[in-house]
């Protein structure tokens, strides 16, 4: 958006650094630029009756009187719409803490920069400014579906599975792809899970969508092999599907019609669901392994563990949650929870996938951590199994 139509406020106590981010947002274009030397007299600028309140606010952590803290806190507490970013002397840990505070507090974000501030710096978040107005039509454009909808396009066969390619970050080989449901709406175009899947949810049939999913990606599976390509795939199971008393007899002869091996399947759960102690599941899953399908733990990080019981559990994969990948290479707090995670899989012997992997410093680092798998936008997003074939050609030209 250009910046000559925003409002700013810069909030900052010290007279020198308060003039050098004026002069920084001028040369970037702002021409509405307001300015306060303490938090008390920046949250006034805020009062519904003063007109226009600031749309993008540079707090300095260290004001007077209300510090920055407060001042986010009470923006939170007050559904100020201003985009926010924080400034301070403080470590980057620190003001990731404060980045999630703000966020907590539903505080619109933009970021933080450790002193001193940078043009180039200020210039990357101001980027991530979006109007209320924008954010209010984006809200709206989310779609979803009643469940009698959803099952109209169950039934019609609308929904397809999309297959991301999983990397092998030692020798950048394709060892495996994962199922996204996608509905190909005749309407509304490609939709994901967003649209569809609390309707289903809703009226605890996962399972209608899920038994769709599991015979399509096993055909996919071996249609592909058939073309010379002997891929493996990942399928995201809920618990429900899988603690069904027939799932393991349903499951053997989907891949008895296609005529395909168990060792080429992965079912794919959540942290919390593999971890439930009830007897007949924990029997199901040892069953899965000893048939030769492979488990993956999906989303890990996001659940409470018990560790004790994960190491029980006869899991192949271990899936780290993407805000465990995500910005890693720079945040040492979540930097140290990615090598936990990652020196966790490698004492139980079991293969580490870090998902969500976004820029070439993301997989640099996952690669020196000794990550064993990578897969997101940064490699190719979900895609239709026919076209995987000419990905995977392309793909091959590096490796």
């Amino acid at each position: 958006m250009d910046n000559a139509q925003l409002h700013f406020l810069v909030a900052e106590g010290d007279a020198g650094q308060r003039q050098a981010l004026l002069a920084m947002l001028r040369e970037l274009g702002a021409v509405n630029v307001g300015e306060a030397a303490d938090g008390h007299s920046a949250f006034s600028m805020f009062d519904a009756d003063i007109a226009p309140a600031p749309q993008i606010a540079i707090i300095d952590l260290a004001l007077a009187g209300m510090d920055g803290l407060e001042l986010i806190r009470r923006l939170g507490e007050g559904r100020a719409q201003a985009g926010v970013i924080v400034t301070g002397e403080q470590s980057a840990e620190l003001l990731f803490s404060v980045e999630t505070m703000a966020m907590a507090y539903g505080v619109n974000l933009l970021g933080s920069i450790a002193k001193p501030v940078t043009a180039a710096r200020l210039e990357a978040l101001l980027a991530n400014y979006v109007p209320p107005e924008r954010r209010n039509e984006l809200r709206r454009s989310a779609l979803s579906f009643s469940f009698a909808e959803v099952g109209r396009g169950l039934q019609a066969r609308e929904f397809e599975p999309h297959f991301q390619p999983m990397i092998e970050l030692a020798s950048g080989q394709v060892k495996g792809l994962e199922m996204f449901a996608r509905w190909h709406h005749p309407q509304h175009g490609v939709l994901g899970p967003a649209a569809f899947f609390g309707a289903l949810e809703a009226n605890g049939r996962i399972d209608f969508l899920d038994w769709s999913m599991i015979e399509k990606s096993v055909a996919a599976c071996r249609g592909l092999h058939r073309q010379g390509i002997p891929i493996s795939m990942s399928i995201n199971v809920d618990q429900g599907t899988l603690a069904h008393p027939q799932f393991i007899e349903q499951i053997g002869a989907c891949l008895q019609r296609h005529d395909l091996l168990a060792d080429y399947i992965t079912f794919e759960m959540t942290e919390s669901a593999v971890l439930i102690t009830e007897p007949h599941f924990l029997e199901r899953l040892l069953r899965l392994r000893m048939l030769g399908f492979g488990l993956a733990i999906d989303d890990y990080g996001t659940g409470r563990s018990n560790l004790q019981l994960l190491a029980r559990i006869p899991f192949t994969e271990l899936k780290i949650d993407r805000s465990f990948v995500d910005g890693a290479a720079k945040r040492l707090p979540i930097g140290t929870v990615l090598r936990s995670c990652l020196g966790l899989a490698r004492s139980l012997e079991r293969r580490s996938v870090a998902v969500g992997v976004e820029t070439k410093q993301d997989w640099d680092f996952l690669q020196g951590l000794g990550c064993t798998y990578a897969q997101g936008y940064y490699i190719a997003k979900p895609m239709p199994v026919e076209e995987f074939p000419g990905w995977l050609a392309d793909w091959r030209q590096f490796f």
